[in-house]
C-alpha cells in the first residue's frame, strides 16, 4: 500500500492532533508575550528614562476622562441597592440596617468590581485602538528606529496611569454610592442621616477598606496591560485593530472578574489574620 494512501491508520489523528497542537503553542506563547510585556513596564518604573509628561497626559485621559461614569455609576448602584435590601429589612424591623448594608457591599465588592468593568469597557478599548492604529501605521517601527523603547513610552505610563487613578475612581464612585443610597434611603424609608451615616461608617473596619483599596489596584494592572498586548499584537490592518479592540475588553473584563474571586478568597482570609 502507497505511504500517501489516506486511509492509512493514525492519520486522522495526526490530523486533528496538528491544529490542537497549533492552538496549545499559539496559546502559550500569547501567555509569554503578555507576561513579559506586563514584567517590563513595572521593571521600566526603576530605570530612566521617565515620560512624566505622557504619565500625566494619561492620568488625566483615564481618570478624569472616566470620572463622569464613576459618579454615576456609584450613585444609582448605591440607590438599588437601597431599594432592594431596605424592602426586606422592612419584613423584619431592621430598616436601620440599610446603611450597613450598603456600605459594606460597596466598599468591599460592588464599588471595586463593577467600577473595575466600566473602566475598562473605556480604556482598555482605548488603549487597544491608540496603540493598535500606531502599529498598523508604522509609528511604532519608527520609535524603534529613532532609539525609543516603546514599551517604556507607551506601555509603563499607560499602565502607571491605570494603577494610580483606579482607586480614586472607586473612591468616588464608593462615596456616591453611599449619597445615593442614603437619599433613597431618606426619600422612601424616613431614616435620619445621622442613623444612616452613623451605621454605614460604624459598619466599616480597616480590612473593609483595604479590600476595597487593593482590588482596583490588580484590576487596574490587569485591564492596562491587556489593552497594551491587544494593541501591540494587532494583525490584518485595520480590521485587526477593530478585532484588537474587541478582545481587550473581553479578556480584561474576564480576568477581573476571574480576579475578583480569588483576591476574595485571600483577602477574606488575610482580614482573618493580618489585617
Amino acid at each position: 500500500m502507497p505511504a500517501t494512501d489516506p486511509k492509512l491508520p493514525g492519520t486522522g489523528a495526526s490530523r486533528l492532533s496538528t491544529p490542537l497542537l497549533n492552538f496549545a503553542k499559539r496559546s502559550v506563547l500569547a501567555v509569554q508575550t503578555y507576561a513579559l510585556l506586563s514584567w517590563r513596564s513595572v521593571t521600566n518604573v526603576f530605570s530612566p528614562p521617565h515620560y512624566v509628561a505622557d504619565l500625566l497626559e494619561q492620568m488625566d485621559v483615564i481618570g478624569v476622562g472616566s470620572l463622569p461614569i464613576a459618579i454615576f455609576t456609584g450613585v444609582f448602584i448605591g440607590a438599588v441597592t437601597v431599594l432592594q435590601t431596605a424592602a426586606q429589612f422592612a419584613r423584619y424591623g431592621q430598616t436601620q440596617l440599610t446603611g450597613d448594608v450598603v456600605a459594606v457591599g460597596l466598599v468591599r465588592e460592588l464599588g471595586p468590581t463593577i467600577t473595575g468593568l466600566l473602566v475598562a469597557g473605556r480604556n482598555a478599548s482605548g488603549i487597544a485602538s491608540e496603540l493598535g492604529s500606531m502599529l498598523v501605521t508604522e509609528q511604532v517601527d519608527a520609535m524603534r528606529a529613532m532609539g525609543t523603547d516603546p514599551t517604556r513610552k507607551l506601555v509603563t505610563p499607560r499602565v502607571m496611569a491605570t494603577v494610580l487613578m483606579l482607586p480614586l475612581l472607586v473612591a468616588i464612585a464608593d462615596f456616591s454610592g453611599l449619597v445615593g443610597g442614603f437619599v433613597i434611603s431618606y426619600t422612601s424609608r424616613h431614616l435620619g442621616a445621622v442613623q444612616f451615616w452613623s451605621r454605614a461608617i460604624n459598619a466599616l473596619d480597616f480590612s473593609d477598606l483595604m479590600q476595597g483599596m487593593i482590588k482596583p489596584i490588580v484590576f487596574g494592572f490587569i485591564l492596562a496591560t491587556v489593552g497594551c498586548y491587544q494593541g501591540l499584537n494587532v494583525r490584518g490592518g485595520t480590521q485587526g485593530v477593530g478585532r484588537a479592540t474587541t478582545q481587550a475588553v473581553v479578556a480584561s473584563s474576564m480576568l477581573i472578574l476571574l480576579a475578583d474571586f480569588f483576591l476574595d478568597k485571600l483577602l477574606l482570609f488575610l482580614s482573618g489574620h493580618v489585617l
